[in-house]
């Protein structure tokens, strides 16, 4: 699984950024606030994603997609839970699966087998069939918040409406 002991941050912070997502590393072994599962999961505090070196990259890219999804309301309370619906959550797994491409070094494949090793379950068994043979409801939920285009590319904007 692929964690920030080796992979670099600022490759993250370089495609957070554009989102007004803040990275914000902690020294391991320190409890990360606003993680939802715990151990070296990501957490989210209002626009600060915490992480540490053990955390997985897949953590801190669907924390951040949670954030990127979510309607400015919820945003600016955000703390551990992102809330939102079943739609929602399909959303924010696609979105990571996408931005992943986007990080030098890693793909959307990659993060698929670190979904699946970390035990997401998805109805066909997979992240990767999943995403490939079932994910229409999520695609159009992006696209109509204006978070994908119509060639299913990140417009590197936030939702802003609910």
């Amino acid at each position: 699984m692929q964690t920030f002991t080796n992979y670099p941050l600022a490759e993250l912070h370089k495609l957070l950024a554009v989102y007004g997502l803040n990275i914000k590393k902690l020294p391991d072994n320190q409890v990360i606030a606003g993680s939802f599962w715990g151990e070296s999961e990501a957490g989210l505090v209002g626009a600060a994603l915490l992480l540490r070196r053990d955390t997985p990259v897949h953590s801190a890219l669907h924390e951040a997609c949670h954030y990127i999804c979510m309607p400015p309301e919820r945003r600016s309370d955000l703390h551990t839970d992102a809330g939102g619906d079943y739609a929602e959550e399909n959303a924010v797994c696609y979105l990571q699966i996408l931005l992943a491409d986007y990080l030098p070094g890693l793909s959307g494949e990659k993060i698929m087998v670190d979904m699946d090793n970390w035990g997401y379950s998805f109805r066909l068994g997979s992240a990767r069939a999943w995403f490939n043979e079932d994910a229409d409801d999520a695609i159009t939920w992006l696209q109509n918040y204006g978070l994908i285009d119509e060639q299913r590319k990140p417009t590197w904007k936030l939702r802003n409406k609910d």
